[in-house]
């Protein structure tokens, strides 16, 4: 049995991942989907992972993925634990010595013209679902944006790319090339939008699963 280190992205909360957690675990694997201390303004990107690691306890056969804004903290807690594999899902990919807020403009990311919030991210999410993650929404306040991304070099791990034909965020031509320019690495590509953990939890799960 893996456990699977779901890492949520800006604003969010390890409920993202309330209808993922089960079919992982009807497909007999475990998972941790920890709320980060986004609003804490003394947090960064150690103390993101910190709550990562504790979260996980002593488990060792891990796969930790990370979502959107979640790709800055998933690899610090990979290469801690020497994860079996890294998933960045419609994720961001860092480089180092990277604040998060310079990620924007590093890799030319454009954002959509003239759609609304809901229609960027939860396009193809049922509206009661779209309304209860937004009514879940944190302000994010920690101070992780200014800081350099810590690590010399990508952890030498088993790592894949995860993009969303539908995403209207990171729209896959923006995440095909980003993926190429950091990791070498071509993505693979699953149907829906940027929150396809609530879309398409059963389909998200076997593809992580086969990813092991």
């Amino acid at each position: 049995m893996t456990t699977f280190a779901l890492i949520h992205g800006g604003g969010g909360s390890g409920w993202d991942f309330h209808r993922l957690v089960p079919e992982l675990a009807a497909r007999g694997h475990d998972a941790v989907a920890p709320d980060l201390p986004i609003t804490d303004p003394s947090a960064g990107l150690a103390e993101f992972t910190d709550t990562v690691l504790s979260a996980l306890g002593d488990r060792t056969d891990v796969a930790v993925v990370g979502h959107s804004y979640g790709g800055f903290t998933a690899p610090l807690v990979a290469a801690k634990v020497r994860a079996r594999t890294l998933v960045y899902l419609a994720g961001m990919i860092p480089a180092p010595g990277e604040p998060p807020g310079q990620w924007w403009g590093n890799t030319g990311f454009a954002a959509p013209a003239g759609l609304s919030e809901t229609e960027q991210y939860f396009n193809d999410v049922t509206p009661e679902l779209a309304r209860e993650c937004q009514s879940r929404g944190r302000d994010q306040v920690s101070k992780e944006w200014d800081e350099p991304w810590p690590l010399p070099a990508h952890p030498d791990i088993p790592t894949h790319v995860l993009l969303c034909r539908d995403d209207r965020f990171f729209v896959p031509d923006f995440q095909r090339r980003v993926a190429q320019e950091r990791l070498a690495i071509t993505p693979d590509e699953i149907d829906g939008g940027h929150c396809v953990a609530l879309s398409r939890p059963a389909e998200l799960a076997d593809r992580l699963i086969s990813y092991l």
